[in-house]
């Protein structure tokens, strides 16, 4: 099974190189969507979720954590389909199901590093007196835009379903021209959020989740059994 190894810190990159060469035109989104795609892309050259990831970026990277976060979302996504089979052999389902869990602290703590990666790119900035904060930080926004981008590949295929009825297709078309606005407007409040904090309008302050049901020292069932 996957084990995704993270490291504390993230490198600097294309990313922050593009950003810095021109800030008008490349946004950080303009590089984030396109790595979601291409990793949903590959993962379904197998579509598998024993597949080992084939990361194509260099380690450490913020290019390479993106690509990371996402191939996590989407084998989680197919995880999540595969336990909702009614017929499946309960053994099995726990399984699934605890390795959900583990997939979910996985994608908790590779967001809180991409956060620490802007919270470090942006410290010495000094902030306006009116300066306020988001009520979420960047890479919970972005975590909300990779599972976006798998949405939209997934209502895409039903789009283009041929054991499917005109109707199904119609409603999957309007489902995905809603998707496609929303990952225009997400993608936007982001990079507005970024150039805010950039500029001093907003700054960053960001809380660990603190997931209470994998840790033996705070839930109940597992201390209980000590």
């Amino acid at each position: 099974m996957t084990s995704y190894k993270l490291q504390e810190k993230i490198t600097p990159s294309l990313v922050t190189r593009h950003l810095s060469l021109n800030k008008t035109i490349m946004q950080f989104t303009t590089i984030a969507v396109p790595i979601f795609e291409r990793s949903i892309s590959d993962y379904h050259k197998k579509n598998d979720v024993d597949a080992e990831i084939q990361n194509p970026f260099p380690e450490k990277s913020i290019e390479y954590y993106l690509y990371l976060k996402n191939w996590i979302d989407t084998v989680q996504w197919h995880l999540e389909d595969i336990i909702r089979d009614p017929e499946i052999d309960p053994v099995k389902a726990l399984e699934i199901k605890r390795r959900i869990d583990r997939s979910n602290q996985d994608r908790t703590d590779l967001v809180e590093l991409i956060d620490s990666y802007f919270y470090e790119k942006y410290q010495l900035i000094v902030y306006s007196e009116t300066a306020c904060f988001n009520t979420e930080s960047p890479a919970w926004a972005i975590d909300r835009l990779s599972i976006l981008a798998l949405k939209i590949f997934h209502i895409r295929q039903e789009v283009s379903r041929k054991d499917a009825g005109e109707e199904h297709r119609n409603i999957c078309k309007e489902k995905l021209a809603v998707l496609l606005e929303q990952q225009q407007d997400l993608s936007l409040a982001i990079d507005q959020l970024l150039a805010d904090i950039e500029s001093g309008e907003k700054y960053m302050k960001v809380y660990k989740q603190m997931k209470m049901y994998n840790d033996p020292n705070l839930n109940p069932v597992l201390y209980g059994k000590k």
